[in-house]
């Protein structure tokens, strides 16, 4: 159901990208367009079909119905790097996932769907499905620069980049939209690195950060603590030698 539904808003982010869409200002320099919120509504049908009882919190449309105790709850981020889509970048996502079990990340572009049971985790390009496979190999590291930034001056991603030893070892990227992370469970980032808070529990992240545990990924806050709803940022890393590095940046 999972896959259904980042199909699905999928599909609407792609017939409507290049279009001129209307925006709706959320505060903070942030919008949503038309696409956002049509492509929640695709993924909001697939869930209501087949789970009508379940609740679902979107990044547009906010908590729809009540989750009973021990219930069901989807979270969903229709269209992550809405910015890239508005200026006719291709490099967005659309994330589900259900806290504890199926999340999904669509690349609307590429066709692929990152997708994990809550124990193993997969890619599907067309009707194929391959294990995803962590590496380290790419060099590749995604930094979040976009903010808020909670834990500046301790920590900021900016001051990771300058470092000499980052740039000896790594080679950063700035993609803007947590595909990155679907990346690093899939091979093609070596790591990924932003600040924030209660990640793990975000409509944003959550799908992400289920897809690269799934897959074997090491995914700790930036203090090196546990990625929950408590903590401090993310480093998701492809092994523990490529975690290590990093941290040891971060902390120094």
């Amino acid at each position: 159901m999972a896959v259904a539904a980042v199909r699905a808003g999928a599909g609407v982010v792609r017939r409507l990208y290049g279009r001129r869409l209307a925006r709706t200002d959320k505060g903070d320099g942030d919008f949503a367009t038309a696409a956002d919120v049509e492509a929640e509504e695709a993924i909001l049908d697939v869930i209501r079909g087949a789970r009508p009882a379940d609740a679902v919190l979107g990044e547009e449309g906010g908590q729809r119905g009540a989750a009973a105790e021990g219930g069901r709850r989807w979270l969903v981020d229709p269209l992550c790097g809405t910015l890239n889509y508005a200026v006719g970048n291709m490099l967005v996502a659309v994330n589900v996932a259900l806290p504890g079990g199926a999340a999904a990340v669509a690349d609307p572009f590429s066709g692929e769907v990152f997708f994990t049971d809550g124990a193993a985790a997969w890619v599907r390009h067309g009707d194929a499905d391959t294990p995803l496979a962590p590496a380290s190999a790419t060099r590749l590291v995604d930094v979040n620069l976009d903010p808020p930034f909670p834990n500046a001056p301790g920590f900021r991603a900016v001051d990771l980049l300058a470092r000499r030893e980052f740039g000896e070892r790594f080679r950063p990227r700035v993609v803007s939209t947590t595909l990155a992370l679907a990346w690093v469970a899939a091979g093609k980032r070596a790591a990924y690195v932003t600040d924030g808070d209660g990640l793990a529990g975000s409509v944003h992240f959550a799908a992400g950060i289920a897809l690269c545990r799934a897959a074997g990924c090491v995914v700790t806050g930036i203090d090196g603590g546990p990625a929950d709803g408590a903590g401090r940022g993310l480093v998701a890393a492809a092994d523990d030698d490529t975690h290590r590095l990093l941290m040891s940046m971060i902390r120094g």
